[in-house]
């Protein structure tokens, strides 16, 4: 009788035992310990990067950078409101007090495979206005660049100087490259940069007529190694669009597209500024 009953005890044990692991492995609820205990204070659990990950500091230095401090979250609704029955909006500075600005690149020329895989670690957002004619040699490469979320827009066939054109012209320039965008990259371009921010009347009906809802121009220009500012104090605005394009070394002097965008982000960092998606403050 007492070995029954000492037998009865330990398989208790071991039965409250099984039960006891048994709702901690599989996350069911229960007072035990977790093996992995949530940070005090809060119901989730301690996110870890997989073994091997890189943290988003260390891929930054990896290209010689600091990370740039965090973009707010976007506004609720669009600060600029692309046209509908009115006027086409020109603009180079983004209406807004977040301390923020907007990076855009222009032509396509150079193709560096080396860019997009930086863009695919830094994940910094960037706006595309692309020429036809830079760009006819390789359309795939911007694809990769795109499905980062960055949009393609429009920045016309050939190229040229806008308001040297007649009407049929311009519209042939930005109905023309509309319709290769919509092509090669599925998706409508609501935006149009003229090229060296030259445009008319002409250029605006054009526009309008062709289907982007907005003129886009800058505030800053990206050079080799600095920033051209429009400013007299030579300081970045809050909402300031920035000006840069796809060039290679035989346009840079040596330096390479990679080498001037880390200067770029590096300007935007020294005073501050988080860089934002310009189609989240530009909207239908």
């Amino acid at each position: 009788m007492r070995r029954s009953r000492i037998r009865a005890s330990a398989a208790a044990v071991v039965a409250l035992t099984f039960l006891s692991t048994a709702c901690t492995s599989s996350g069911g609820s229960n007072t035990g310990r977790s093996p992995f205990p949530e940070p005090s204070g809060t119901a989730q659990a301690v996110v870890r990067p997989p073994a091997g990950t890189k943290s988003a500091a260390a891929v930054w230095r990896a290209w010689g950078l600091k990370p740039l401090p965090h973009a707010p979250q976007p506004p609720a609704g669009p600060v600029v409101r692309l046209a509908g029955s009115g006027a086409v909006p020109v603009i180079s500075r983004v209406p807004t007090k977040d301390k923020v600005v907007f990076i855009t690149i222009d032509d396509g020329a150079e193709k560096d495979p080396k860019f997009v895989r930086m863009m695919r670690e830094l994940k910094v957002p960037f706006t595309m206005f692309l020429t036809d004619a830079a760009i006819k040699d390789d359309y795939s490469y911007f694809k990769p660049l795109q499905q980062l979320g960055n949009t393609i827009q429009n920045h016309t066939l050939t190229h040229p100087n806008m308001p040297a054109l007649g009407v049929a012209a311009q519209r042939a320039q930005v109905c023309g490259q509309q319709g290769k965008l919509t092509k090669e990259y599925g998706k409508a371009p609501v935006l149009f940069r003229p090229p060296y921010g030259n445009y008319n009347t002409a250029t605006l009906q054009a526009v309008k007529g062709c289907g982007p809802g907005a003129v886009v121009l800058w505030k800053e220009t990206m050079q080799i190694h600095r920033l051209q500012y429009q400013s007299a104090d030579h300081r970045l605005r809050p909402g300031d669009i920035i000006l840069a394009h796809f060039r290679g070394p035989s346009e840079l002097k040596g330096e390479t597209m990679t080498r001037m965008f880390a200067t770029l982000l590096r300007l935007i960092g020294q005073q501050g500024f988080a860089v934002a998606r310009l189609d989240d403050y530009i909207a239908p």
